[in-house]
């Protein structure tokens, strides 16, 4: 990849370093899911997880390497810190991967030497040369990143650059690991480094960063201008606190404004070839199921994937998109995979046709997943006249993208009323196969429902978040209900969609807590194995 300097490189993390959002937690075939539609969404390279970090993520990352690291698929990644083991647990789970890589890290700014790694500078360039060499003897794609470079001395970072791709880095990594630079200062921090690093040349300079100060997008633009080709970001921008930078926002900036960019990467300016390898056309999908999946929500006014993003309300915008669409959009909705809400099925439809279309979508479902879709597809069709193309993502999402299923809800009746009291009954069925009924009044519908099914359940917890959206639009509308919830200090989400909100609330909050249950029977059987 070190010589595609016409073009960026992009890096997805959202499986890594876009986990680490609060809530966020993903499990293995979630995982798996979200590293397929990256695959197809047309990322260079997956940053599959953190090998070393637990046991799960190393199974993670090597099943994502054996069936999503094919020879025409991705590069598949995991970090390492820059220690032996690290390094070893990054090798082994990225041995099925046709083309791996390993991402090595060490601090290299002075706050973090003197209270985190209580390291000198000497021990620290000892130590990125070193582990670069020993990462570079499992495989010949290694990526070196500096920690809070944005904040370390410019000299010495140049010296850890020019040791770590001495000693094989084929990939330095600059990382604004605390979203503190301007993109002014980022562009000047890649340029100082083109100029200063003799052997620079030998290695593509990729960039990292957070959105503390809502910079992220702006200082990654600014470091491609200046010689930066690979971009570090996640999907929806999630991340540890304000989040990375979007994957979504610097792709389609690169594509709408790339008579701009073009002559930065040495095209005529009037090259309509694409700047990146991303298959625009996937990108609302892929946002939508890693929030589906993640249950972070994307906010409406959301650059891109937002539900505003392509609405116009004010008479004056709406008048001049009616009359020609570029008077006030400057992309077309197509062009990231949305598409006009256009009936495609209804219950009249077979199996073949309900099949066909959802692979027009781009789902790829086994047999048993497209038999659960269809009969849910059958029951919506019951109810509602017209089936769109955003009803049939929202029952894939919702009937095949689950929790484990350790508690069912099998009933759901409510009463209430201006002057009534909320009052909810619900049957469970539990993991052991017995139907349990209870009851409970609330302040609301949900909350009796959520009060009746905690009776049954009985795993302490504390809703924090609680979600509705309509899918589309109408009375007969699919309600989709994002819930987390928090038990002790980790959060849980849940996801689920119905035409009767409170069911959907219902079956959200299950979700929710059967990732919680099955955390615990998880951590019990540990306890018990040790």
């Amino acid at each position: 990849m070190r010589n595609q300097a016409d073009r960026i490189i992009i890096f997805d993390t959202t499986l890594r370093d876009g986990e680490q959002c609060p809530g966020a937690t993903l499990n293995i075939d979630e995982k798996l899911i979200i590293a397929k539609q990256l695959a197809r969404l047309g990322v260079d390279i997956i940053e599959a997880g953190f090998a070393f970090a637990s046991p799960g993520d190393f199974e993670a990352v090597k099943k994502i390497a054996q069936i999503v690291g094919t020879e025409d698929g991705p590069v598949i990644c995991s970090l390492a810190r820059a220690i032996k083991a690290d390094i070893e647990a990054a090798a082994a789970a990225l041995k099925p991967a046709v083309h791996g890589r390993i991402h090595t890290f060490i601090s290299t700014s002075d706050i973090h030497l003197e209270y985190q790694l209580r390291k000198s500078r000497a021990e620290v360039l000892a130590i990125a040369e070193e582990m670069v060499a020993y990462a570079k003897s499992f495989m010949d794609d290694v990526e070196f990143s500096p920690m809070d470079a944005a904040r370390s001395d410019p000299q010495f970072l140049y010296q850890v650059l020019e040791r770590a791709i001495a000693a094989g880095a084929t990939t330095v990594n600059i990382p604004d690991t605390v979203g503190y630079t301007t993109p002014s200062e980022f562009g000047d921090m890649i340029k100082g480094i083109i100029e200063n690093v003799p052997n620079i040349d030998q290695a593509i300079i990729s960039v990292h960063g957070h959105n503390d100060l809502g910079l992220a997008v702006a200082n990654f633009l600014e470091a491609v201008k200046n010689g930066a080709r690979q971009l570090e970001c996640t999907i929806n921008g999630i991340g540890e606190r304000a989040g990375n930078a979007a994957l979504e926002e610097l792709v389609m900036a690169l594509h709408v404004r790339r008579q701009y960019f073009n002559p930065f990467l040495g095209r005529s300016e009037d090259s309509e070839a694409p700047l990146t390898n991303i298959d625009t056309k996937q990108i609302y999908k892929t946002s939508r199921l890693v929030s589906n999946l993640t249950g972070m929500l994307v906010q409406p006014n959301k650059a891109i994937v937002g539900a505003n993003a392509f609405a116009h309300e004010s008479g004056i915008h709406q008048d001049g998109v009616l009359k020609n669409k570029l008077t006030y959009e400057i992309m077309d909705a197509q062009l990231i995979g949305l598409t006009d809400n256009q009936i495609v099925l209804g219950k009249h439809s077979g199996r073949n046709a309900f099949g066909t279309r959802l692979k027009e979508l781009g789902f790829e479902l086994s047999e048993t997943e497209l038999n659960k879709a269809f009969v849910r597809f059958k029951e919506l069709a019951d109810k509602k006249k017209e089936i769109s193309d955003w009803d049939l993502e929202a029952i894939v999402n919702d009937e095949i993208q689950q929790s484990p299923a350790l508690f069912q809800v099998e009933l759901v009746q409510v009463s209430c009323g201006s002057n009534a009291k909320p009052t909810a009954t619900v049957t469970l069925r539990t993991p052991d196969g017995e139907e349990l009924t209870d009851a409970a009044i609330g302040t609301g519908p949900v909350d009796a429902v959520y009060k009746a099914i905690n009776r049954v359940v009985n795993v302490p917890n504390d809703l924090i978040e609680f979600s509705v959206q309509s899918v589309t639009g109408g009375i007969d509308a699919l309600g989709e209900v994002t819930i987390r919830l928090k038990y002790e200090s980790r959060v849980f989400s849940g996801h689920a969609a119905n035409t009767d909100i409170i069911v959907a609330s219902a079956q959200a909050y299950v979700n929710a807590l059967n990732r919680l249950y099955s955390a615990l029977q998880k951590e019990v059987k540990e306890e018990v194995t040790a």
